[in-house]
């Protein structure tokens, strides 16, 4: 079943385009370090545009590295707290071209910026076993029954009880994507849902109907 909601998520997400699978697929795995520090308390819309400024000048780490901080400052203005993280990607750009990139969760916690999702992103972006959850994927696991958990915390330990390790890749891209075109922090598309027939969210909505309607 897990699997199942997985599959009709995803191919719902892409059939409508969400960003995540338009623009993720094209970064290198230092980009999508990048690209999730930038994506803290900004709008996905706003940080793919920022995303892809930024890269379209530095098309290297090297030439990240080189950037002056007004330079990166004008291309990622557009994300929230954007002075605060132009300092940070400066640091992470130049450890990066140094020491190169860990691949494990201890070390990259470790760099500038990088916390526990955004570790988790790069993780399951190069094949490793790791759960990302954000704001989507704490929101839609809820809605949907899957967990029923307090913060993004408990929902990656709730995910990992949960689903099989074959599987944790998959979940941030396909519930990020999900969340982006259907299952809205505001006003879900329940009627349009591939996996309403899982949904607790739709299940309690039916009820409510049903009594009412006696």
């Amino acid at each position: 079943m897990l699997k199942e909601i997985l599959d009709r998520m995803e191919e719902e997400a892409k059939k409508r385009k969400a960003p995540i699978f338009l623009h993720n697929t094209r970064l290198e795995p230092y980009q999508i370090l990048i690209a999730t520090i930038l994506s803290a308390r900004t709008r996905d819309g706003q940080t793919a545009k920022a995303v892809e400024r930024l890269f379209s000048k530095a098309k290297s780490l090297e030439e990240l590295a080189e950037m002056s901080v007004e330079e990166i400052e004008d291309l990622i203005k557009s994300v929230g707290f954007y002075r605060i993280k132009v300092r940070r990607i400066k640091e992470l750009a130049r450890i990066l071209k140094e020491k190169g990139i860990p691949d494990n969760f201890e070390d990259l916690i470790k760099l500038p910026g990088v916390g526990r999702k955004t570790a988790n992103i790069f993780l399951s972006y190069i094949g490793k076993p790791a759960i990302a959850v954000d704001t989507h994927v704490h929101r839609i696991s809820n809605r949907l029954g899957i967990v029923n958990t307090r913060n993004p915390r408990e929902t990656e330990e709730a995910l990992k009880n949960i689903f099989p390790v074959d599987l944790w890749q998959r979940i941030n891209y396909v519930f990020v994507g999900f969340g982006q075109t259907v299952c809205l922090p505001r006003k879900p598309l329940c009627d349009e849902c591939p996996v309403s027939d899982y949904c607790k969210k739709v299940g309690v909505k039916k009820e409510i109907s049903e009594s009412e309607g006696k």
